[in-house]
């Protein structure tokens, strides 16, 4: 029984639709053109705004519910700096086309978070982040 449904007719009539269908799918995928953005654009001030709302966001919701402060705050800063880094090349348009290196973008994305979630959540910052973050911009006016 299993000789004669292998039969060559029976694997001759299945190969046609096989092959055309590999034929097909193998040209509409190289034909297919990817529709991300192929030249990255510098981050503007509203992106930069989105960016800093959600990493301070994030850090006001983990503070609640009980995630260690200083994790909350490399996790809220790691993932600004990812993105500044994948969708903008580390480059920020208030700055020029100066490509930012991580170290840079993490020391400016850590205090901006910092500075956005005392606006929104001041009781789930720690009272010396506050300070240390309010002395700064002190010292910058």
């Amino acid at each position: 029984m299993i000789n004669s449904f292998f039969s060559k007719k029976f694997l001759r009539n299945l190969s046609l639709p096989i092959l055309l269908f590999l034929t097909f799918f193998d040209l509409t995928m190289i034909n297919k053109e990817i529709q991300a953005n192929k030249e990255l654009q510098a981050a503007t001030e509203q992106d930069l705004y989105l960016y800093r709302g959600m990493g301070a966001s994030y850090l006001c919701i983990a503070s609640k519910a009980g995630i260690e402060f200083p994790k909350a705050v490399g996790v809220a800063t790691a993932t600004y700096v990812q993105v500044i880094v994948g969708k903008h090349g580390g480059v920020i348009k208030d700055l020029g086309d100066k490509k930012l290196d991580r170290e840079k973008l993490f020391g400016g994305a850590e205090f901006q978070i910092l500075n956005t979630a005392i606006q929104y959540c001041p009781d789930s910052i720690p009272k010396e982040v506050t300070k240390k973050v309010n002395e700064i911009i002190k010292e910058n006016k």
